[in-house]
């Protein structure tokens, strides 16, 4: 699945996009886990802030 989504964001429309990932603690067993989101340039402030 990651060569797939390698292969779509080398592609000319898909530079405008960026894969963030986010280390959260969890609520329940106060665990870290990992978010992972593929969001546009314009927006990956916003991911980090949430």
């Amino acid at each position: 699945m990651a060569k797939k989504v390698v292969a779509t964001l080398k592609a000319g429309t898909g530079k405008s996009f960026t894969k963030c990932i986010k280390m959260v603690k969890s609520e329940k067993s106060g665990a870290y886990i990992f978010k992972e989101e593929i969001v546009h340039n314009d927006h990956t402030k916003d991911f980090f802030k949430k």
